[in-house]
């Protein structure tokens, strides 16, 4: 009789590469849908601070943001926080509290284009909270994601 089989220790040394790529593609498979939700979320309180009279117009080219552009830009954005969560998933050894950390650094620094914008105050207004719909639905959503995968 062989001790190490009859306790599990002979087992395929890849079965941990495995489980790291199931890790990996269980969070990007989070953020993806958190992502969409993010998307809709964001698109939908731009198009309900239009309806009440914000226009989204930015001087510098004097152009008017369109929905789409929100949906967009969201989406850019969200999939950016996606990888560095992944990253830190991969590399750190707390990811949860670097991920949240980085991300409500970065959600300050994406305050101070439309500071800087010189838009009207409600433009302006709505910009800087249009910023907090995203990070509201990414941040947690991410942060939980990472925390289940590490322990």
């Amino acid at each position: 009789m062989n001790g190490m089989n009859d306790t599990g220790v002979g087992a395929d040394p890849t079965s941990g590469r495995t489980s790291h790529a199931h890790r990996l593609r269980g969070l990007a498979g989070t953020g993806f849908i958190a992502t969409l939700a993010s998307m809709a979320a964001t698109t939908l309180a731009a198009a309900l601070a239009q309806a009440v009279g914000v226009d989204f117009e930015v001087p510098d080219g004097g152009e008017t943001i369109p929905l789409s552009g929100f949906a967009v830009v969201t989406g850019i954005f969200s999939v950016v926080g996606i990888v560095i969560a992944v990253a830190l998933l991969r590399w750190s050894a707390h990811p949860a509290e670097r991920f949240m950390w980085t991300a409500v650094s970065l959600t300050a620094i994406s305050w101070v284009p439309p500071l800087l914008s010189g838009a009207n105050t409600a433009t302006t207004t709505a910009l800087l909270g249009l910023h907090l719909v995203p990070a509201t639905v990414m941040i947690p959503t991410l942060a939980r994601s990472l925390r289940t995968r590490t322990v």
